[in-house]
C-alpha cells in the first residue's frame, strides 16, 4: 500500500486529490498539510468529506512526514513549491509537483514568465515532465515529476500526433482555450466574484500567459525543431473543464478520415484519451481523467478540439496517474 501525503491539501487540487485517493485500492492518505490558518479536520475544511475522511490537515512537519509517507503530492503555488520540494526529496519521498517550478527547463525562461529567480535548478535539471501519453518510460521510477499545466495538457494531446508525424507547419500553431473559474484557484478575487463571472466570458494573459513557453518546450521536443505557438486563454462561467481549439496549417493535403485514423492509431491503448466523432463538450468529461479529442479539416486547415477537466486530467488526476506509473501500478487505479 502506497502511503500518500498531500502538501497544500486545503485547495481545490488538494481536495480533488483526497477524493481520488479515497477510492484508490493500492494507496492510502497518511498525511495532510497546509498553512496554519487553513488547517483543521478534513471534514470541517471540506464538508463533503464528512464520514469519509477524518484526517487532520496540519502545519508541515518534514520529520513527521518522512516517517508516514512514500510519496508527496505537492499542491503548492508556483514560486512556493521549489522552496519545499528539495526538503521532500531529501527526506526520501517521491514527489509529484503541481506547480510550474519544474516544468520549464530553461531557468531564464521560467524567470521571465514567473518574475522570480529559480532557486532549485539542480532538481530542475532532472525533473521528468509528467504527461504519461508522451513520457511514460521516463516517469516510471522517477523521483520528481513536474505535473503538466492544465492548458498544456489539453493542447499538447491535441497537437502532438501532427507534430510527431511532421504533418503541420511549426511556426503558425494557434491554441484558443476556455477554462472554468476553478482554474483561478480557491482564493477569492474581484474578477472571479460571482456577479462578475456569471453570464460572462473574457480573455486574459494576452500574449503573456505562463503556459505558452511550456507548450512550446514540449512541442519542440516532440517535433525535433522549434515550434511557435500563439496561445490565448479565456475563462467562462462554469466550475471546471477546459475546451481547447488548436488551429494548424498542414504541409500537404489530408482528409478528416485520415486524421481520425492517425489519432486513433497514435492513442491506441491509452486509457484516458478518447478520439471522438464530433466536437467534444465540457460536460462529457467533467469529474473524469479523460481527454476527448476530435480532429477535423476545415477550409484547408487542420482544426483539433480537445476537452478535459482542469482539476482532474489537468491536475490531481494526472498527478495520481503519474504516481501509479512511478510505483509500477495499473495507472488507472482510482481514476475510473
Amino acid at each position: 500500500m502506497i502511503r500518500v501525503a498531500i502538501i497544500g491539501a486545503s485547495g481545490y487540487t488538494g481536495a480533488e486529490s483526497i477524493e481520488i485517493i479515497l477510492r484508490h485500492n493500492e494507496a492510502e492518505l497518511t498525511y495532510l498539510s497546509a498553512l496554519p490558518e487553513e488547517c483543521g479536520v478534513v471534514e470541517e475544511v471540506f464538508p463533503h468529506f464528512k464520514g469519509r475522511c477524518d484526517l487532520q490537515i496540519e502545519p508541515l512537519d518534514i520529520n513527521k512526514l518522512s516517517k508516514q509517507a512514500d510519496v508527496a503530492l505537492c499542491c503548492l503555488p508556483h514560486k512556493v513549491s521549489m522552496g519545499f520540494v528539495p526538503k521532500l526529496l531529501k527526506a526520501g519521498l517521491k514527489v509529484v509537483d503541481f506547480s510550474a517550478d519544474y516544468r520549464i527547463k530553461d531557468a531564464e525562461v521560467y524567470e521571465k514568465f514567473y518574475q522570480v529567480k529559480h532557486t532549485d535548478t539542480d532538481n530542475l535539471a532532472w525533473a521528468v515532465y509528467g504527461l504519461p501519453e508522451l513520457f511514460r518510460k521516463q516517469i516510471k521510477g522517477a523521483n520528481l515529476i513536474a505535473n503538466p499545466g492544465c492548458f498544456p495538457t489539453g493542447a499538447l494531446l491535441a497537437v502532438v500526433p501532427l507534430l510527431k508525424n511532421g504533418l503541420i507547419e511549426t511556426d503558425s500553431i494557434i491554441v484558443n482555450s476556455v477554462t472554468g473559474a476553478s482554474g483561478a484557484g480557491k482564493n477569492p478575487s474581484v474578477k472571479f466574484h460571482f456577479p462578475n463571472m456569471n453570464e460572462n466570458i473574457f480573455a486574459y494573459g494576452i500574449g503573456t500567459h505562463r503556459h505558452m513557453p511550456e507548450m512550446e518546450q514540449i512541442a519542440s521536443e516532440i517535433a525535433g525543431v522549434d515550434v511557435n505557438i500563439l496561445f490565448q486563454p479565456h475563462v467562462g462561467p462554469f466550475d471546471r473543464g477546459i475546451l481547447s481549439t488548436v488551429y494548424c496549417q498542414p504541409k500537404g493535403k489530408t482528409t478528416g478520415e485520415q486524421l481520425t485514423k492517425l489519432y486513433k492509431d497514435f492513442y491506441a491503448g491509452e486509457p484516458f484519451v478518447q478520439i471522438c466523432g464530433g466536437a467534444p463538450a465540457i460536460k462529457d468529461i467533467a469529474g473524469t481523467n479523460y481527454c476527448h479529442i476530435y480532429p477535423a479539416c476545415v477550409k484547408g486547415r487542420i482544426v483539433v478540439f480537445s476537452a478535459m477537466d482542469n482539476l482532474v486530467k489537468g491536475a490531481s488526476g494526472q498527478a495520481i496517474q503519474n504516481m501509479n506509473i512511478i510505483f509500477g501500478l495499473e495507472e488507472s487505479l482510482g481514476l475510473k
